[in-house]
């Protein structure tokens, strides 16, 4: 048994939350210990833990049934190294588990069962990079649990009719990530939209958002206004237009948080557009996109506190522009924007003076000597990630 788990099960016996991962020495009886003597233990979390397996986990939480959240990746065997009856045996048996993390597990259709019989208590399960599980199994869980967040990444057999029939379990649905569901359209998010009255945020990252007409899409007509979702994850949807966007914007018009980074089809008049019809937008990335300027960003975006523009063609008249009109700015990445020079640097510093963080790294044509000037102009800077060959002198760095 590990000697610091034992002393730390004698000096926190009070111990309520432990994260174990990346210890390499933890086995099956420094966990069990753990489990047994820690009698308010809540929440266990086990990520790279060489030495442990699905039946030591097992039998460690069927100590502490008193567990509300568990997140655990165990050693694997390989492709045969199916979850045992043990294993949701001890699971079943946390009846007030609240939150369950199986990421890059192999699972079952069992297992999912067993959880919806159980009747467990679930409001958050994450189920991320997870294999060996189908629709049916999902279904039986979700149609039992009330869940409030639900991480479906990379399910990849789901289709919009199975998240239009999901959704209908979902009522108290607060969050889901549906990235790398890579057969998913349009028609899946309104669902969640119109049969989810408490979704606060979307991710639906490397899907085939924008694949279905907006003409075309009968589901999307039905869609009213939606004022409680407040983020929107969709980066790397290479098929979304103009047209997507917009009508997201209408059907969100209280979005603060919108990734739109690497949707390369997504022109600067749509990008103007969301912008005005969603004016409480604080957190937007475009990073990676081709085709934008934003020189029409001519009207105000006072809200806006958080802008990703890394790795895009932008230069110092969009810099000059977003220093007019997005003053209230905090954050603001331009990393390896090649046209950006000191001057539209100097135009965000001086008219954005609530800015605390600027990224200039690989922004080869900003003049290293000049930005020290610029930087020690500002009183509200705190990080600034420098461009190359940037030098301070001994003197610059005594007064940070």
């Amino acid at each position: 048994m590990n000697v610091w788990v034992k002393t730390m099960a004698m000096v926190l016996p009070k111990l309520r939350k432990v994260n174990l991962s990346g210890y390499y020495n933890i086995d099956d009886s420094s966990l069990l210990h753990l489990c047994k003597n820690c009698e308010f233990l809540e929440e266990v979390m086990m990520l790279k833990c060489p030495f442990l397996t699905h039946d030591d986990v097992a039998s460690a939480i069927r100590e502490r049934p008193t567990l509300k959240s568990l997140f655990v990746r165990w050693r694997t065997n390989g492709r045969h190294d199916n979850i045992g009856a043990n294993f949701i045996g001890s699971l079943v048996s946390l009846n007030g588990l609240t939150c369950l993390n199986l990421s890059s597990l192999r699972i079952s259709d069992e297992l999912l069962f067993s959880i919806a019989m159980g009747g467990l208590p679930l409001r958050r399960l994450v189920l991320q990079n997870c294999t060996s599980y189908n629709y049916v199994g999902i279904y039986s869980l979700l149609s039992k649990c009330r869940i409030q967040h639900l991480d479906l990444q990379n399910a990849t057999f789901m289709n919009d009719h199975d998240v239009a029939e999901l959704s209908l379990f979902l009522g108290d649905l607060v969050s889901i990530n549906l990235s790398e569901c890579s057969m998913l359209t349009d028609s899946a998010m309104f669902a969640l939209v119109r049969n989810c009255p408490s979704l606060i945020e979307v991710k639906m990252e490397h899907t085939s958002l924008g694949e279905k007409s907006v003409d075309n899409s009968n589901s999307s007509m039905d869609c009213v206004l939606n004022h409680q979702l407040k983020s929107l994850h969709l980066t790397c949807n290479f098929q979304l237009l103009n047209e997507n966007i917009i009508l997201f914007a209408s059907i969100f018009p209280n979005l603060q948080f919108l990734d739109l980074s690497s949707c390369h089809n997504i022109s600067e008049e749509g990008i103007c557009e969301v912008l005005r019809r969603c004016c409480k937008v604080r957190h937007l990335n475009l990073a990676y996109y081709s085709r934008v300027k934003l020189l029409r960003i001519n009207f105000k975006v006072p809200e806006l506190e958080v802008f990703n523009l890394s790795h895009t063609c932008v230069d110092d008249e969009t810099l000059y522009m977003i220093s007019k009109n997005c003053c209230g700015l905090l954050q603001l990445f331009l990393e390896n924007c090649d046209e950006v020079t000191e001057n539209g640097v100097k135009h965000v510093v001086e008219n954005c003076t609530q800015l605390r963080e600027v990224d200039l790294g690989g922004c080869d044509n900003v003049n290293a000597n000049v930005t020290a000037s610029v930087v020690f102009s500002s009183t509200s800077l705190r990080k600034v990630n420098a461009p190359p060959h940037f030098r301070i002198s001994d003197r610059e760095m005594k007064l940070l």
